[in-house]
């Protein structure tokens, strides 16, 4: 599991995609994928997290676009020093994709900002 880093603004972001081959079937074109998302506060300010933006790619060219608030419903806060983890999944229809995007975050003040989430690797078959 090839760990995916990427920090913006004291925020790290690290990803780790796995391949679900129980859950996938090659005949129907069902490719299954659960990624691990850590998200560490390296700043001096709390941070709470509001919306995820995906961008979802397949070997054909087609990109879905994922759009939502927080992440696996919630909104949590970080403080600083402390991190948020969290899994999920996405079906592909491809044998390999990637993902990629950005976290929409808010400051004690109000102030949004987004972090980038890496772009990473999603390969059947590479456990």
């Amino acid at each position: 599991m090839q760990p995916y880093t990427a920090t913006t603004e004291n925020i790290t972001v690290t990803v780790r995609p796995v391949y679900l081959d129980g859950q996938s079937n090659f005949a129907s074109h069902r490719f299954v994928f659960a990624y691990f998302v850590r998200i560490a506060n390296n700043g001096q300010d709390t941070v709470r997290l509001l919306r995820r933006h995906w961008l979802i790619s397949d070997t054909t060219g087609e990109v879905k676009e994922v759009k939502g608030d927080g992440v696996v419903g919630q909104q949590p806060s970080i403080e600083p020093g402390k991190a948020h983890e969290y899994s999920s999944h996405c079906v592909l229809e491809t044998f390999e994709g990637s993902m990629e995007g950005t976290y929409t975050l808010e400051r004690p003040d109000g102030e949004l900002f987004d972090v980038l989430i890496p772009k990473f690797t999603l390969r059947a078959a590479s456990n």
